[in-house]
């Protein structure tokens, strides 16, 4: 059951309208009267306004019913399946490239080595506030953004006192990392899930990247660095000093999840972050490929979406 009797069934809501992540862990999902609930161990109900989210992410201990996955798919909210912390990610309920159009103007640009190499250069000024540095590749380029990032955690680290030694974390052993790291890894899990979700909303394949390639979600691991230092890496930081003080009176994966939500709503990244996405690929300066003539064009014209262009409702 995927709605109220007699009522026409739920439609997708535009990204930029929707609040942005929830953790779910040791909770049952499932469909309950018309209402996308959560079920506690003792019977407890809360009520979850899935389509108002942009993606739930399902911690061990987290089940849910076919009625549930069938209500978010319907109003388009992105389900994925993560480790503790959500560092490790299992799986997602939506496949990429929801438009041929804009998958294909997406890997026409990756292919094209020139195109490719002006999306890079236009991410780098969108991070760093200047032009990238000229007759530079793009494995330069990203040799070149991988110090300026480390810098950028060093001074944070300065910043709120924290002991930072480097970047180093087990996705597989989430207690191997000291604090610092663990809430940089909370952090980033935060701005990728909310990135991915972005990324299949807007219609695009997570797998296609520019400056991150050969992984299954290098184009969020792109879009997602446009932010990160705008928004979650100096909440970590800022967690992680708190705790070496000893003023933190709940976990830090916990802190760092409640920071990034304030953050994302503070700096309205879900406004940004899909018209950020078209500025991106359209450094690339080629054209959305116009499908070939002999292409069989649908049978059945589908109703306009009234969420984005990616979402299936």
């Amino acid at each position: 059951m995927t709605g109220l009797s007699g009522l026409p069934p739920p439609k997708p809501i535009p990204l930029k309208d929707r609040a942005s992540l929830m953790f779910i862990e040791r909770a049952r999902l499932d469909v309950a009267d018309g209402a996308f609930v959560a079920v506690s161990a003792d019977g407890t109900r809360t009520h979850i306004p899935v389509g108002g989210l942009a993606a739930l992410m399902l911690e061990p201990g987290a089940r849910i019913s076919h009625s549930a996955v069938a209500l978010a798919a319907r109003v388009g909210t992105l389900i994925t399946w993560v480790g503790e912390a959500g560092v490790r990610l299992y799986s997602a309920g939506q496949p990429g490239g929801a438009r041929a159009d804009k998958l294909l103007w997406q890997a026409s640009i990756a292919l094209n080595s020139d195109a490719r190499l002006r999306v890079v250069r236009r991410m780098y000024e969108i991070r760093f506030g200047e032009p990238a540095p000229l007759r530079r590749s793009v494995d330069q380029l990203r040799g070149i953004e991988g110090v300026r990032v480390r810098e950028g955690y060093a001074l944070l680290a300065r910043q709120y006192g924290v002991n930072w030694k480097r970047r180093d974390y087990d996705p597989h052993d989430w207690d191997a990392s000291d604090v610092p790291n663990r809430c940089l890894s909370s952090a980033t899990a935060c701005l990728h899930g909310l990135s991915e979700a972005a990324v299949l909303a807007a219609g695009y394949a997570p797998a296609i990247g520019f400056l991150h390639t050969g992984k299954p979600l290098s184009f969020v691991y792109d879009i997602a660095d446009l932010w990160k230092f705008d928004t979650v890496v100096p909440e970590a930081f800022r967690i992680a000093g708190l705790h070496a003080k000893g003023r933190l009176h709940m976990t830090p994966d916990r802190a760092v999840r409640q920071a990034c939500r304030d953050a994302f709503r503070r700096t309205g990244l879900l406004l940004k972050i899909i018209p950020q996405i078209e500025n991106v690929l359209s450094a690339g300066e080629l054209p959305v490929p116009a499908p070939p003539p002999e292409a069989s064009l649908p049978a059945f014209q589908d109703q306009r979406t009234t969420g984005d262009d990616g979402h299936r409702g």
